[in-house]
């Protein structure tokens, strides 16, 4: 009995140890697991205060980007806003045509890059505009031209600009033209006798129409025409005589101002703009055209010239405003064919303002030679 007590009692022993072993394993571990969780949370805090860093940084970097756009987009509108003050000035220049003027040379600017030059040196007068040119001299042998400079550069490019706009209007009226010039009187007679009459062979007749615009009326075959030109008279006497403005503004006769007088003329040239209005008329690959209207024009320069002979040839040059008209008005007209272009040119202003001198409107007809 007392055995079985023992065995009994050293089981209760040995199970009590095998609890007691077990509780302090169990403890060790949730010790374990708890510092496991420990380390997660604080892991899991970095992690959060990393991602919070990099949002801050991802926030400051939109920050500085969006200040860089607005600082560029400010400028770019300081930029368009001093090209567009730019542009302005330009175009106000370009809307303005201005005109420099000495008493041998006179320089127009209009457009863009565009300068007609006229200069006088003694018995040449030249005219340039960009790569064209005109050389007027007038020699003992009569009156000479000559085209200088004249250079065409045609590209491929406006050649196709061409060939896509050939059903659009295109105006006639810039180029060069010479003709002859005279009056009409009261009785719509040519003036014969007096101080007055002309030389008609050796009154010679120069425009320069270096400017031309067309606006077709909803056609290829109408349209309306204008433009800018200058326009030379030449008015040689047919006597040995020349003119002269008294005290009271009117036109006198000077005869015989020189022993042995050649050559006495009165010359003048007018800025001109016309306003045409052109039909066409289709003749196999060309066309026929015919244009009407009116021109004015304002005056620039005026002089008187005699050629005489003393000792040898010498000439005496007088520069007045003469009480020229400064404004005239006209009509004008014109038709052509392949390279026959006519053109006749009638002032309804009188040649002078009012004076004694008898009424004189003046008129031209010629041919334009060099159709630009």
């Amino acid at each position: 009995m007392k055995r079985v007590t023992v065995l009994f009692l050293s089981l209760l022993l040995t199970i009590a140890c095998y609890a007691q072993n077990d509780t302090i394993q169990v403890s060790d571990d949730l010790t374990e697991l708890e510092e496991l969780q420990e380390l997660e949370e604080i892991q899991e805090l970095e992690i959060i205060q990393e991602l919070e860093e990099l949002q801050e940084l991802e926030k400051l970097q939109e920050l500085e980007k969006l200040q860089e756009l607005e600082e560029l987009q400010e400028l770019e509108e300081i930029q368009e806003l001093e090209v567009i003050q730019e542009l302005e000035v330009i175009q106000e220049l370009e809307d303005e045509d201005i005109i420099f003027e000495t008493p041998d040379k006179t320089e127009i600017s209009f457009g863009e890059n565009q300068v007609l030059i006229i200069e006088e040196n003694g018995d040449t007068t030249t005219v340039q505009l960009g790569s064209k040119g005109l050389s007027i001299v007038e020699g003992e042998d009569g009156t000479s031209i000559n085209i200088i400079n004249m250079e065409e550069k045609v590209s491929s490019s406006v050649d196709s600009c061409r060939k896509k706009s050939k059903k659009k209007f295109k105006p006639h009226y810039a180029g060069f033209e010479l003709g002859m010039n005279n009056f009409l009187n009261a009785d719509n007679s040519i003036p014969t006798q007096g101080f007055i009459s002309l030389n008609t062979g050796k009154s010679w007749n120069y425009n320069l129409n270096f400017l031309e615009y067309g606006f077709g009326l909803g056609t290829s075959y109408i349209g309306l025409v204008t433009g800018l030109g200058i326009e030379w008279s030449n008015y040689v006497f047919d006597a040995n005589n020349t003119i002269a403005k008294d005290d009271n503004r009117n036109i006198i006769n000077v005869p015989d101002p020189f022993n042995n007088v050649t050559k006495s003329s009165l010359k003048m040239s007018y800025l001109t703009a016309p306003l045409l209005l052109e039909f066409q008329i289709p003749a196999g690959k060309k066309r026929i055209y015919f244009s009407a209207g009116v021109v004015g024009g304002i005056k620039m320069t005026s002089k008187t010239k005699v050629k005489y002979q003393d000792g040898g040839n010498q000439k005496s040059v007088v520069k007045n405003d003469y009480n020229l008209s400064p404004f005239r008005y006209g009509a004008t007209v014109r038709l052509g064919y392949r390279v026959i272009n006519i053109f006749a040119n009638y002032y309804f202003s009188p040649l002078f303002l009012d004076t004694t001198t008898p009424e004189l409107n003046p008129f031209s007809i010629g041919l334009n030679l060099i159709p630009f």
